[in-house]
């Protein structure tokens, strides 16, 4: 890709109305699956699920429409709303509505193909701006409902459950109407945007001013940057361009308090860093608005490499020594013995791979300083006993790196469950992680009646250690949800009892609140709570997501 030239105005003004520019409307996944359109379960896939899932399987078929719970909402409830965003900002519309019911885990869809009525929103607002945030957030807390700010809507942790935690009601605050940029500082390389704005949307809009983001996670074509943000979301590109905490440099929120204006400098030691408190928040303190983010030129060029490795603890070695030199690869991904043999079944390739594979791709303002760090990566490699695959499976990797998550949909249509987990730690506890929470998935499926396929990759590194990412793959029983349930819990003990994080990257939600304590410890718990009493004293922002409300109404009810 070649680079484009910035900007010939080193810095572009601020300008409310209108913004300085404002993307393409952005797509919005099915009520009932990861993306808009089912994904083609290639053959492949389905001789394995026939040859490693053998017996009888529970499909679990979709519904044409949801059936959801009423509003509870008045008309004055409704008008008092209106008089925030507009009468065109507030529907109680089931289509709308469906579209707000949750996240995306397998839990969650898995929920929305049952005969009960479904907890939905309430009403959906979308505000278009900060301004109007706080006045959503004004009307809230006066009235007693809660609040679930929504990005994409990609959360795998009930993070965007339509909960009331004890109010009357909950409406969604969709903020896809907050998408722009807002402000280009091209000289000192930060752009501010609305906290709706997706990640096609900021790397269009960056794209033709020469520059990007970098930041493209899994959910890349749905979720927004507030999301991200809210999340601490790790882009696959994470080697190379960092996590989007470290890529956030300023910060505006809405509290049911008031307003926060965080970070006007590189760096500062005015006390601790107070963005620190609301990366990561999840909409439990309030609503991230606007973020400021530091951009890049867009490369002028990208090289590929893959390799495959005699096992893991050999490529985990290899990828421990280049990540402490300070090799830098854009991309970088080990797959263990398990996903390197399924994902090569799946593309047909079985006799002609064996081992682990890792893959890796390389950016830079030109070929030759892109291929410099493939060559130095390729040295230590080949050092460690790594043999080269050359480019195909990296590029390979690339171009299907988005769709993975439709392909759980489709798998659920044929009676397989596919879900994920992910942790981190120390590579001197990698080993002993990988292994438990391996045990721990394969003894809790195997007893509810089905012995699952457990695959798992290295996709972020640190010069301390590394992320550890699970897939799971089994027949679903008959009790779908207590199946992943009980696996699920298992997992997630075994990765407290070994040292892991109960998140790397998909954050606490609903799903993993019941595990945090034991990572931060009661006083870390009461610390959250306290800082939840102070910004939204009621409890209305998101109720059971990260903490619950340490004041006001029950915010697990």
């Amino acid at each position: 890709m070649a680079a484009r030239a910035h900007t010939d105005h080193p810095s572009e003004p601020v300008s409310a109305t209108p913004p300085l520019a404002t993307p393409a409307p952005r797509p919005r996944g099915a009520w009932d699956a990861w993306g808009s359109t089912p994904a083609r379960l290639p053959a492949a896939a389905k001789a394995i699920v026939a040859t490693l899932l053998p017996g009888k399987t529970h499909p679990v078929p979709r519904r044409e429409r949801p059936v959801l719970m009423p509003s509870v909402l008045a008309a004055d409830d409704l008008a008092a709303l209106a008089g925030t965003v507009g009468a065109d900002g507030v529907s109680r519309d089931d289509d709308a509505r469906a579209l707000h019911l949750g996240g995306k885990s397998t839990p969650d869809l898995l929920r929305r193909r049952l005969d009960e009525p479904q907890s939905a929103p309430d009403a959906v607002v979308s505000a278009s701006s900060h301004a109007e945030v706080a006045a959503v957030l004004r009307v809230c807390d006066e009235r007693s409902i809660a609040v679930v700010p929504f990005g994409g809507g990609t959360s795998v942790v009930g993070g965007v459950d339509p909960a009331r935690g004890g109010h009357r009601a909950v409406i969604a605050l969709d903020l896809a109407r907050t998408a722009a940029l807002l402000h280009l500082d091209a000289e000192s390389m930060l752009a501010t945007f609305g906290a709706g704005t997706t990640g096609p949307q900021a790397e269009e809009l960056l794209g033709a001013r020469g520059l990007t983001l970098g930041h493209f996670p899994q959910s890349f074509e749905y979720a927004s940057l507030g999301g991200y943000a809210a999340t601490r979301s790790s882009g696959q590109a994470s080697r190379g361009y960092g996590r989007f905490d470290d890529l956030v440099h300023a910060l505006r929120v809405a509290t049911p308090a008031g307003d926060l204006q965080l970070g006007r400098s590189p760096a500062s030691a005015a006390g601790p860093d107070l963005r620190q408190l609301l990366l990561g928040s999840e909409g439990a303190f309030g609503v991230i608005t606007e973020v400021t983010v530091r951009v890049r030129a867009l490369p002028a060029a990208t090289a590929y490499r893959a390799w495959s490795f005699p096992d893991f603890a050999t490529a985990t070695a290899a990828f421990r020594e280049a990540t402490q030199r300070g090799i830098r690869p854009t991309v970088l991904r080990l797959s263990d013995e398990t996903e390197t043999r399924v994902n090569a079944a799946m593309g047909g390739h079985l006799t002609r791979m064996r081992g682990c594979l890792a893959i890796a791709t390389f950016e830079g303002a030109s070929s030759v300083e892109a291929e410099a760090t493939r060559d130095a990566l390729d040295a230590v490699f080949l050092a460690h006993g790594a043999t080269s695959r050359g480019e195909d499976p990296a590029r390979s990797w690339e171009r299907g790196r988005f769709a993975s998550p439709a392909l759980r949909d489709t798998l659920m249509d044929a009676g397989v469950l596919a879900e994920t987990l992910e942790t981190a730690t120390t590579w001197a506890n990698l080993p002993g992680l990988k292994r438990a929470v391996t045990a721990a998935l394969t003894e809790a499926l195997t007893a509810a009646g089905t012995k699952p396929i457990v695959l798992c990759h290295i996709s972020h590194v640190y010069p301390a250690g590394a992320s550890l990412y699970f897939t799971v793959v089994a027949a679903l029983t008959a009790d779908p949800q207590g199946q992943w349930a009980s696996a699920k819990d298992a997992a997630s003990r075994a990765i407290g009892d070994a040292g892991g994080t109960i998140t790397h990257h998909h954050a606490v939600g609903r799903d993993h609140l019941p595990y945090l304590e034991a990572e931060i410890g009661a006083l870390g718990m009461d610390v959250l709570r306290a800082v939840k009493s102070v910004l939204d004293p009621r409890g209305i922002m998101n109720p059971g997501a990260l903490v619950a409300s340490a004041s006001g109404p029950a915010a697990d009810a």
